[in-house]
């Protein structure tokens, strides 16, 4: 049998989910693992061997834990420490010109420091540390180019200084002007102080004067793409995702299952259940439904189909969708009949499973929903795929013919 290779996310997941519920055995049962294993990757990550992450439980912090710590406070004391005596040295300076900080590194660096620390707080590339070191290009005394001329002219040809154009900015920019950016400070000064002034050198004072607008960030957008009328031959055409609740009445809290459905063989491919569903856990759900289809790697994946909600329409999510080429559709709002057969689903799950039991714990929530979605997959019948469990349907629909179906 071929070994199977189990990325760190996904032992994460498993981790998380065994110390949620406490319960090794029945999360290995779930994703079909041995209970052996579960229990040494919940070993090894209280032995911090899974790195930084923080999943439910902290791992315990030995002593040898404690003074690596210690030592890297010591180094970050260290390097403050350098930081303060590079500076003072700055400081006896106003504004040094490249030259003298090159100096000022040299100095640090002969003594055995770090390049990359002095030069960092120094704020000189090593691009151009080591240009100036090795070719020895001397610094411009004087710059290139038109001085500036020091002032503007009024309309009526009178000159007005740069110093009182910035008193003309600063008195703006308290009064009614205070959210204005330099291209409406320079319409203010033309309309109101006839100056003929160029928006350059407003940008260039602002500047000087620090009152410049920070630069908005410009937002990453995906392309939205709505759901069109499809026509569904075979198994692993199109998905349906949706999330839904459940309700824990002896810990007063909910919990999240989100579950991907095969709209040609109805079967339940994968579902993540949690005390949480955010973009992250969508993404990996999805990813494992793709691994236990074998379509990975293949050239023409699913389309997956979703609704709305902030899960589905994440970064991250998103990013995932576009990375792993998996054209991924949303329904228009109030249409949840374009998303019909994880709906019908999710009556099915409510009457079935979230009505009839009254849940107590969050461990007796996840045996019951993980035992429904066993029942549900492998021995439920199914009308519409000649009265089968979606499993008997999926491992036989080559040999067996239903009506296509049109969502």
């Amino acid at each position: 049998m071929k070994r199977i290779k189990h990325s760190k996310e996904f032992k994460l997941q498993v981790i998380k989910e065994a110390q949620d519920t406490g319960k090794n055995t029945l999360v290995a049962r779930r994703y079909d693992l041995n209970p052996n294993m579960v229990s040494r990757w919940v070993r090894e990550y209280k032995d911090g061997k899974f790195g930084e992450v923080d999943v439910a439980v902290l791992p315990d912090i030995d002593s040898k834990e404690l003074s690596k710590e210690n030592e890297k406070l010591k180094m970050l004391l260290g390097e403050k420490d350098l930081e303060i005596a590079i500076l003072r040295d700055l400081i006896k300076k106003k504004n040094p010109p490249l030259a003298e900080k090159h100096e000022v590194a040299n100095k640090w660096i002969q003594k055995g420091y770090s390049i990359s620390k002095v030069l960092k707080i120094i704020g000189i590339p090593r691009s151009t540390y080591y240009y100036q070191k090795n070719y020895r290009v001397e610094e411009k005394k004087v710059s290139e180019g038109r001085p500036a001329p020091g002032y503007s002219i009024q309309e009526d040809g009178q000159k007005i200084s740069d110093e009182q154009i910035k008193e003309f900015l600063l008195e703006e920019i308290a009064g009614d002007c205070y959210n204005y950016g330099y291209r409406k400070l320079t319409k203010v000064l033309r309309r109101k102080y006839k100056l003929k002034i160029n928006k350059k050198k407003v940008y260039r004072i602002c500047k000087e004067l620090g009152i410049l607008r920070p630069q908005r960030q410009k937002k990453v957008s995906y392309p939205r793409k709505l759901a069109r009328n499809r026509i569904i031959t075979r198994s692993n055409q199109l998905w349906e995702a949706d999330i839904k609740y459940g309700f824990i009445e002896g810990e007063d809290r909910f919990f999240f299952v989100m579950s991907i459905i095969d709209v040609y063989d109805r079967g339940i491919i994968t579902y993540h259940m949690g005390l949480s569903c955010t973009g992250d856990d969508v993404k990996q759900t999805l990813k494992r439904a793709l691994l236990k289809r074998q379509q990975y790697d293949e050239l023409e994946k699913p389309v997956i189909r979703t609704d709305n909600g902030p899960q589905f329409i994440s970064h991250t999510f998103e990013k995932f969708c576009e990375d792993s080429k998996i054209e991924h559709e949303r329904i228009p709002p109030r249409t949840p009949n374009m998303n019909a057969h994880i709906e019908s689903f999710h009556r099915i799950f409510e009457d079935d499973c979230l009505s009839r039991w009254q849940f107590e714990t969050y461990t007796e929530a996840y045996q019951e929903v993980m035992n429904f979605m066993e029942f549900y997959n492998e021995r439920r019948m199914h009308s519409s795929i000649l009265d089968l469990s979606p499993k008997e349907f999926y491992q036989k629909q080559d040999s067996l013919v239903i009506k296509e179906v049109r969502v």
